[in-house]
């Protein structure tokens, strides 16, 4: 197997569950699956640093993640799942959540180039296809979709080698959807990792290579290929079938 981008080593979610041993080759698409609850969304945000295993290790090109702030400095992105409650900050413009994040990227002798924020978003906006009228009003003002679109470009601006995606089309509409697997896609030519956690088990096949579903906060099933069915990622998710 190729050199992985991302690793798991032993990661225990809960005591007393399975450990998990994962690897992720780099530009692939990878699923998690799981009923609510059942550790799925726990190792996805292992994964970023966001939240500590009861032990193992997680090695991104071969370094090990110990935290958010390391994980996004060695090129990691993570999207949150409620973008309302932990993405978007509703009192900022459509224009400064989008740099929020990287504001380093706009400072010219020592002052911030209002024209290279607003041309660094132009690009994104267009690879997005965001219908945002007027840059400057209240993302509030926006769309459930284009307010996701405006988090995916804040987390693209960062440079990510490794996308991980909690629910990235949760509440919006079917056209944003589509726009988004266009984007997922694309990246993933590119070389970009993404590793996607959806509730939809019909998005996820038609997303992904490979599909972990996850039981009892460890992995109930690996699937690929044709073993990548509805019926499948319902048997493992209730605990009839084994990994």
């Amino acid at each position: 197997m190729p050199e992985p981008a991302i690793e798991t080593r032993d990661i225990v979610l809960r005591r007393g569950a399975s450990p998990i041993d994962e690897r992720v080759a780099a530009g692939s698409i990878v699923g998690l699956a799981g009923l609510d609850g059942h550790g799925q969304e726990a190792f996805l945000k292992t994964l970023a640093g966001l939240d500590r295993p009861v032990s193992g290790e997680v090695r991104f090109e071969r370094h090990a993640v110990t935290g958010f702030r390391q994980a996004v400095a060695r090129g990691i992105a993570y999207l949150p799942r409620d973008r309302r409650a932990t993405g978007i900050f509703p009192a900022l413009s459509v224009l400064d959540n989008f740099a929020i994040a990287t504001l380093a990227q706009d400072v010219k002798g020592g002052f911030i180039s209002a024209r290279e924020r607003r041309a660094r978003f132009a690009r994104y906006a267009e690879r997005l296809s965001i219908n945002a009228p007027d840059w400057s009003a209240p993302i509030t003002t926006l769309s459930g979709g284009n307010q996701q679109k405006v988090l995916l470009a804040r987390a693209l601006a960062l440079a990510p080698r490794l996308l991980l995606l909690n629910d990235p089309t949760r509440g919006v509409d079917v056209a944003t959807r589509h726009v988004l697997y266009d984007v997922f896609r694309e990246l993933a030519r590119e070389g970009m990792t993404l590793v996607i956690l959806s509730s939809e088990i019909e998005e996820i096949l038609l997303l992904c290579e490979r599909v972990l579903v996850f039981r009892e906060h460890a992995v109930a099933a690996r699937l690929e290929g044709a073993d990548m069915t509805s019926a499948a990622v319902i048997e493992a998710m209730f605990g009839r079938s084994a990994a």
